[in-house]
């Protein structure tokens, strides 16, 4: 078994958790309060901007093989999924310009930035980012919710071109090579860090 089908393996019961969270059963009715989502949905854009960040730190770092998909990484996620954000900020009054971290994004993404410092180790640290979003994505379009704005939502990530750039990822996890229990320790962590997300900070 690869390392990146090991950490899959070791994140399906955690994603089994975070589709049991009130936020993302929400999302999977289509009847979300839309005050979390929009909380959500201005700390989200907030972590993406940090995520380009992560992106860049290892582009910085990575082999040739990978510098290409580390840009693509980047600039999906700049220009695809911010601009998904922008567009359903509007249809819920998100603010996204004067939106504050709250507690668990700035754990995440100190976190994450942390990680980055060390190649292998970096990549298992987002990779249950893209993973996780990219499973949800498709559990979730199994019995998409109504709701089309949250419809919109789903859709996104359970897109055939977010699976690949996943695959890709787990490919280039493979390659690096980073050390088997350091990459879990990472892995995990990061997926601890994904499930503390949904518990969005609500200011009224």
């Amino acid at each position: 078994m690869s390392l990146a089908a090991h950490l899959e393996r070791l994140g399906l019961p955690l994603v089994e958790e975070q589709l049991k969270h009130p936020t993302v059963a929400g999302i999977a009715r289509g009847d979300l309060d839309d005050a979390v989502f929009r909380s959500w949905l201005e700390q989200d854009y907030l972590f993406l901007l940090d995520y380009v960040r992560v992106f860049s730190r290892l582009a910085w770092q990575a082999p040739a093989a990978h510098l290409g998909d580390l840009v693509d990484l980047a600039h999906a996620t700049f220009h695809e999924e911010l601009s998904l954000h922008r567009s359903l900020a509007a249809e819920f009054g998100a603010d996204l310009d004067n939106a504050a971290k709250g507690p668990a994004c700035t754990a995440y993404t100190r976190f994450l930035l942390d990680s980055a410092a060390s190649y292998g180790e970096g990549l298992a640290a987002l990779y249950p980012c893209m993973w996780g979003y990219s499973t949800l994505g498709a559990r979730l379009a199994e019995n998409p919710p109504a709701e089309p704005r949250l419809r919109r939502w789903v859709d996104t990530y359970a897109d055939p071109g977010f699976a690949a750039l996943t695959r890709r990822c787990a490919q280039m996890i493979d390659e690096a090579g980073p050390e088997r229990a350091r990459a879990e320790t990472f892995f995990l962590e990061g997926m601890r860090h994904e499930i503390a997300f949904w518990d969005v900070p609500l200011t009224g």
